[in-house]
């Protein structure tokens, strides 16, 4: 029997088998238990790389935004306007074939844009190519999916094929840790689980083989969660759903779509909230600007460090070089994260955004 009938047999079980809290562990088991197989699968269809290009393209900048979208959304027109890079255009659908990136230079920071070719329904088993498409928006920091308000079925098709490769779009990795040690597993929750059993999390454990470990779960969380944790395989992403041509639309239709705030409501062809954009993709990605400054000089104000989320002073000593590090004795901080202008930190001090930092070696 092939993984493909096995997974059809696994089901066609979970389809008779009635939902209750007798059968929920079972049922658990059956989707660790799917979810290795389609893992498998995957693995066997993976197109060889020495027959078919990659679309990847080498890092660059301090951020990466890939547009994800069905072919004739308007992708290749936006690469265009928020940066400086042209990517082919035309009415007809398919027109990007390849992977094309550009640079947006915003607040002083460097961001990657990546316009990838059209995912189509049917993308995770590599229709279209949607495999390497998909594998390539997974080095994303932030996704920003290309959608026309006048194809509703487009945005559900787009995060289930994602969803199929294990994107995971806003949302986080579960609070939960895995210790593999002892004899026995160990249970350990912080928290009321109203999707998951103890008999269910044993069920699953023991499908990936797990049978001596101390899990311990400090947040509510369902057996996918569970699943994704212990199959390595889930990636989670930031996601903007950007609706293009919204001069096309009616009033009530356009509130309908810029009320959400997960929503980036824009025209392309008549420049409208192309601005409003930048900035949403900035507050999506996170990223922090640190000034530098040498002792007894004004800060440089043209070049910041740009680093994700909130860095310490170890991660901006990190990335201008690691002698920094081993060489560090103190710094002196200006900004939002300092009590006093200045203040003395050591290397676990973290910053704030547009802080200025004077770093001393010994």
């Amino acid at each position: 029997m092939g993984i493909g009938d096995k997974i059809q047999e696994i089901e066609a079980e979970m389809a008779r088998t009635q939902k209750n809290k007798a059968t929920e562990h079972h049922l658990g088991a059956l989707k660790a238990k799917m979810a290795k197989y389609k893992a498998e699968l995957a693995a066997s269809k993976a197109p060889s790389t020495s027959k078919i290009p990659s679309f990847e393209v080498q890092k660059s900048g301090d951020a990466r935004v890939a547009l994800v979208g069905f072919p004739s959304v308007g992708k290749s027109t936006l690469l265009g306007k928020i940066t400086s890079s042209y990517s082919k255009q035309a009415e007809h659908e398919f027109t990007t074939i390849d992977c094309i990136s550009g640079k947006l230079d915003y607040n002083g920071a460097s961001i990657q844009i990546l316009d990838l070719p059209g995912i189509i329904d049917g993308a995770a088993s590599n229709k279209g190519r949607g495999r390497q498409v998909i594998s390539t928006a997974k080095t994303a920091d932030l996704i920003l999916m290309v959608l026309d308000y006048r194809r509703p079925n487009d945005k559900d098709i787009l995060v289930s094929e994602l969803n199929k490769m294990g994107i995971r779009l806003n949302k986080r990795r579960p609070n939960v840790s895995l210790v593999k040690y002892g004899a026995g597993i160990g249970i350990t929750t912080c928290c009321k689980l109203t999707n998951l059993s103890e008999p269910t999390i044993v069920a699953i454990l023991k499908e990936y083989k797990i049978h001596n470990c101390q899990l311990t779960i400090r947040e509510d969380i369902t057996d996918e969660d569970l699943i994704d944790l212990l199959s390595c395989n889930a990636t989670y992403i930031n996601c903007l759903f950007c609706y293009n041509k919204i001069d096309e639309l009616s009033y009530d239709e356009f509130r309908s779509i810029a009320d959400d705030e997960e929503n980036v409501v824009i025209s392309c062809n008549k420049n409208w909230n192309i601005e409003e954009l930048k900035e949403r993709i900035w507050e999506s990605l996170d990223l922090t600007r640190i000034y530098t400054k040498k002792k007894g000089m004004d800060p440089s104000f043209d070049k910041p460090i740009v680093l994700r989320g909130q860095p310490s002073v170890r991660d901006v000593c990190q990335s201008i070089h690691n002698d920094f590090e081993d060489e560090f004795k103190h710094a002196f901080v200006w900004g939002r994260s300092s009590k006093h202008q200045p203040q003395k930190v050591g290397l676990s001090h973290v910053l704030y955004d547009e802080d200025v930092i004077q770093i001393s070696t010994k």
